[in-house]
């Protein structure tokens, strides 16, 4: 674990030894960079997990009201300068995905992005179009969250019938400022986040989207519905054996579509 200081807090991160092109990977929401160890330990490339302000060893914001899409994307901008990695390759997985969007104008020396667990939301968001009915979805936006709602909301991550370790997911989910996931739900505001839906119709860099197979929480068909042409292969890419969490579940496909598109976009 390594801390940097930016303008407004520190920022915990997790970083391999790797000297090849840098790849930034963002979490979801309460969640933290150790969901990412199983991309650290057998990359190729040099790769760099943040905590997200309000998550894992990161500061948090003053309250509830500072946190938000732009304000973690700001974050991320900030950090790319910092540690001199503006060409890094972002990867963002649910919010994250959100996130390194939000950020694709703030990030304009980036090679390209990749999402996953990720719909692409306009305003008003077509929830019912881009979720499937879960109601653990709801456990995101609670400031004060049980055991128990820790549990429903970390195994919804997972495929059906398959418990979600305590170790990173439960216990980031309990560690979380839950101020972070109050401010979230009351970002989803017409001033509250960048378009995404134009955003992705409109890049110009290269966008990988990648999707588990068994996913419960978005709607791969919402996904094929949108317009972007800077999609990777022209196409979804959907991991077997893996749900929400497919970096997790399926890490050896996860790991060669990310090596793959890395390579490629820097050919």
């Amino acid at each position: 674990m390594k801390k940097v200081r930016l303008s407004e807090m520190t920022i915990a991160y997790r970083e391999n030894d790797k000297p090849g092109h840098p790849v930034l990977y963002i979490h979801g929401n309460s969640s933290s960079s150790k969901t990412f160890e199983k991309q650290l330990q057998v990359s190729n490339h040099r790769c760099i997990a943040l905590d997200l302000p309000g998550h894992g060893d990161s500061d948090h914001f003053a309250s509830h009201t500072d946190y938000g899409i732009p304000a973690y994307a700001k974050t991320v901008a900030e950090l790319v300068q910092v540690l001199d990695i503006e060409d890094a390759i972002i990867v963002g997985w649910s919010l994250g995905g959100h996130v390194a969007l939000e950020a694709v104008k703030l990030l304009p020396k980036s090679k390209g992005f990749v999402i996953f667990g990720t719909p692409p939301l306009a305003f008003p968001p077509a929830m019912e179009d881009a979720f499937m009915p879960n109601p653990a979805v709801n456990v995101g936006f609670i400031p004060d969250v049980t055991d128990e709602q820790a549990v429903l909301y970390a195994n919804a991550f997972f495929k059906e019938g398959v418990k979600a370790p305590q170790s990173p997911f439960i216990d980031d989910i309990l560690r979380t400022d839950g101020n972070a996931r109050a401010g979230l739900g009351a970002s989803i505001k017409p001033d509250g986040f960048e378009d995404e839906v134009k955003i992705v119709a409109n890049m110009k860099k290269p966008l990988a989207v990648l999707h588990g197979e068994q996913e419960a929480l978005i709607n791969p068909a919402y996904l094929k519905s949108l317009e972007m042409p800077s999609l990777w292969r022209g196409e979804i890419q959907f991991i077997p054996d893996a749900a929400h969490a497919a970096h997790w579940e399926n890490p050896t496909v996860f790991n060669a579509l990310i090596e793959a598109f890395v390579n490629e976009v820097n050919t």
